[in-house]
């Protein structure tokens, strides 16, 4: 008995996780004893922690805590992706693609993740959305203070005239959400978006409040493109990114033949109560679930949806990312000017409240934003950028710690332990991927807050 007792303080998660009443009031899913049986990975495409100025321990420490991700319940499947100065140091999957959900049956087929699993992106698809404006831009095709109907004429309608680029891109357009009325299947439909938000009325001023354009951003974004290019965003991304650094996906949707390769998507945690459900509703349009359930339509899958169905893997976000690091560059290729990624992440306004999200946020015109002492991307990550995708995928590079992170998983939940857990990791890569300019005051964050917690806590709250 003593002996159990102990064993169930040292790694609670799996006991607490497969716990017939934790189950009934969350959906969660089954967790192996051994992890082991369930990851994939190529120890041949990893270099040793050494070659990109890290430490067996930090690299080990790290790893652990993308395990205790997993081990809270919430995602059938997780992928990690971590550069260090341009260098491969993990690339590893935990879990299923399919099978393993909270209310799948128990004769469903599982197929594990592997690394080379496609994974919607939700999203963090913004990101590279921006960046398709920004290369625009760079190829002086359209300017982003220019205002929308100088090239969508007929969105000047409705007091919309001075609307700019640069206000759609940075969260500032006034027109955040669809309609609440609207019937989702209209995301399938790009056209009757586009004169949706043709005839909306802005909420705000242009430029007068900032508040998270969830999918109406990017409707706008693709149809510039579009009508600049004579391309579709998905061809134009296909031509000057996709194509020429070589990725299997990384676009929007995907082909028929591939929409079984997609991992599936799972709710998964505690039901959202309020305000949660009323705060994530009012940004989505429709209920989480419905999102969740939309995302495995194989409609939703080949459709072009730019803000939020851009599919890829967890080493294409990762590349992507390396590439904004690199300048512009990667593996001797050029796909942007350095000035333009200055532009890109540059700071659109200062740290304030948003009105979707419901809590302060710092942008840039296409990218989520660090800060100090506490940020999206872990302690002291001003000078990070990325894009989080449906809650629980994080991409984003760290120019202070010369890294490019992907946090892909297919769980969604958005209140719950895995939180904390999810604090440790981003926590332990701020500690382990400092560098020399980093701020010292991050050790004292780490040895202050996070250990402390970690070990009062323990894993026992992990699971709820």
């Amino acid at each position: 008995m003593l002996k159990s007792f102990k064993s169930f303080l040292k790694n609670p998660i799996p006991k607490l996780t497969n716990n017939p009443l934790t189950k009934l009031i969350s959906k969660r899913i089954e967790i192996p004893d051994d992890l082991s049986e369930i990851t994939t990975y190529n120890p041949n495409l990893e270099v040793a922690p050494e070659e990109a100025d890290m430490t067996k321990e930090g690299v080990d420490s790290i790893w652990k805590c993308v395990e205790d991700l997993y081990r809270t319940g919430i995602s059938p499947g997780v992928v990690f992706n971590l550069r260090r100065n341009g260098k491969l140091i993990l690339n590893r999957a935990i879990g299923h693609s399919h099978g393993n959900g909270p209310e799948d049956s128990e004769y469903a087929k599982k197929i594990l993740m592997t690394p080379e699993t496609p994974i919607c992106q939700f999203s963090a698809s913004k990101a590279v959305t921006a960046m398709l404006i920004h290369l625009l831009v760079e190829r002086k095709k359209i300017n982003l203070l220019d205002p929308v109907c100088h090239y969508i004429p007929e969105f000047a309608a409705h007091g919309k005239e001075n609307t700019s680029i640069y206000h759609v891109i940075s969260h500032h357009a006034g027109i955040p959400t669809p309609p609440p009325d609207i019937n989702p299947e209209i995301l399938f439909d790009h056209d009757a978006c586009i004169d949706m938000l043709c005839n909306s009325k802005p909420l705000s001023v242009p430029g007068r409040r900032q508040a998270y354009h969830a999918v109406t951003g990017g409707m706008i974004l693709a149809e510039i493109v579009k009508r600049v290019t004579g391309m579709n965003i998905r061809e134009f991304l296909r031509e000057n990114i996709q194509k020429p650094l070589n990725f299997k996906y990384f676009n929007y949707g995907v082909s028929d033949e591939d929409i079984p390769n997609v991992a599936i998507n799972y709710a998964t945690g505690l039901p959202l109560f309020f305000p949660f459900n009323t705060i994530a509703q009012k940004a989505l349009s429709i209920p989480w679930d419905g999102v969740v359930n939309i995302s495995n339509d194989p409609r939703y899958l080949k459709a072009i949806i730019a803000a939020g169905n851009l599919v890829a893997t967890a080493d294409e976000m990762s590349q992507f990312f390396q590439l904004l690091l690199n300048g512009g560059e990667l593996n001797g290729i050029r796909i942007f000017n350095p000035l333009t990624i200055r532009r890109a992440i540059m700071e659109s306004d200062n740290f304030k409240f948003d009105g979707t999200m419901v809590i302060p946020m710092r942008y840039s015109a296409g990218f989520m934003l660090g800060a100090s002492p506490f940020g999206l991307w872990g302690a002291f990550s001003q000078a990070a950028y990325g894009h989080i995708g449906f809650i629980n995928i994080f991409c984003w590079a760290d120019p202070e710690r010369d890294i490019s992170v992907s946090l892909q998983t297919t769980g969604k939940c958005l209140v719950g332990g895995h939180l904390l857990v999810l604090s440790q990791l981003l926590s332990a890569i701020t500690w382990y991927c400092k560098k020399n300019n980093v701020p010292q005051e991050v050790q004292a964050v780490y040895s202050s807050y996070i250990q402390p917690i970690r070990s009062l806590l323990g894993n026992s709250l992990l699971s709820w």
